[in-house]
């Protein structure tokens, strides 16, 4: 008789996944899936089920890693909510199931997983395709996306302006003066939009670093070095026409074919790099709709098999993988047995 599965509930997750520890799975993971060794790695691309009369969307994330003793699935549901609205677009359930036995271990919150796995990847990309000189973060939309991507991008990366200013003006970021003759002084340099700017404050109020609200996505975006989209988007938002040239660009929202955060010219001009090209190909509309060409997977990157563009505009299109959820719930798991 098998044993009782052991449940998990958000804060736990929270607790026990940890960047430091999450980010070289990750790379791991991804590179073998760009190998296509199919007796290694199974994963079929996300079923989708429609729920039209509520604007919704049921999916199922199944992964298979053989070597890893990993059988893993995320039941996840999203929805296109009316603005002003406090139910949550995204919310999420992931089960570990024992791979020879076949019951489930495990049961745990599906959300922070979500959160801190997709911004973990998105990580990865900056370390790979941003610009080696980057001072200006910009985050649009103000969810828990937001919150996990300027967690984990603000631990691992330096972004900031030199500020030596004469007396008189003004730092935009800390609203202090300083004399020209002072040392140069470093201020951490992140703008932050969303659609509603009250949600954007709320947003900002939270964290204990000075962050700039933006008015709108052109100036929040004009002359940032690293731009994450976390916004639930179904049109563009995002034009080439602002973009710096050499940017890197992580697009984690508009997850379905007909849903978009990046107009065509930004598709288009880039060179465009995906966590899947079967995910991709299939789920999204930045790349649909836009007929932008693929250059290459984030594993194909990290095996050396293509190379990381850094002097271009880069964009990263992230659907999310059912393997990347299988790695972190594997470790939080881990973690949880070696504290009991």
């Amino acid at each position: 008789m098998s044993e009782s599965p052991v449940l998990l509930n958000k804060h736990e997750v929270e607790r026990l996944l940890t960047y430091d520890d999450l980010i070289p799975r990750l790379e791991s993971v991804m590179g073998k899936f760009s190998k296509r060794d199919s007796s290694e790695i199974i994963q079929p691309v996300r079923s989708v089920v429609p729920i039209q009369q509520h604007s919704g969307f049921l999916g199922v994330m199944p992964a298979y890693l053989a070597a890893e003793g990993i059988l893993c699935t995320k039941i996840v549901t999203f929805y296109q909510r009316a603005e002003g609205s406090s139910l949550p677009s995204t919310q999420a359930t992931v089960l570990l199931f024992h791979p020879e036995h076949g019951h489930v271990t495990a049961i745990m919150d599906g959300e922070a997983i979500t959160a801190k796995r997709t911004a973990a990847v998105s990580a990865i990309s900056a370390k790979l395709f941003k610009p080696a000189l980057s001072e200006v973060l910009c985050i649009l939309g103000s969810g828990q996306q937001a919150r996990s991507h300027y967690d984990v991008f603000t631990k691992l990366f330096k972004f900031k302006e030199v500020t030596s200013m004469k007396t008189g003006n003004t730092s935009k970021s800390f609203k202090m003066c300083f004399c020209v003759c002072d040392p140069v002084l470093y201020t951490l340099q992140v703008r932050v939009w969303s659609r509603r700017k009250e949600m954007a404050q709320r947003f900002v109020n939270d964290l204990q670093d000075p962050v700039t609200v933006c008015s709108s996505v052109k100036e929040a975006v004009i002359g940032a070095d690293v731009i994450v989209t976390a916004t639930g988007a179904s049109q563009p938002i995002l034009f080439g026409e602002w973009v710096k040239p050499g940017a890197h660009i992580a697009a984690v929202g508009a997850c379905r074919p007909d849903w978009r955060e990046l107009d065509d010219v930004l598709m288009r001009e880039a060179v465009v790099y995906v966590d899947s090209r079967e995910g991709a190909t299939a789920e999204s509309g930045d790349i649909i709709l836009s007929g932008a060409e693929v250059f290459a997977e984030l594993g194909e990157v990290l095996n050396g098999s293509f190379p990381a563009r850094r002097e271009k505009t880069t964009v990263f299109k992230s659907l999310g993988m059912g393997i990347q959820d299988a790695v972190s719930a594997k470790l939080v798991l881990e973690k949880w047995n070696g504290e009991h």
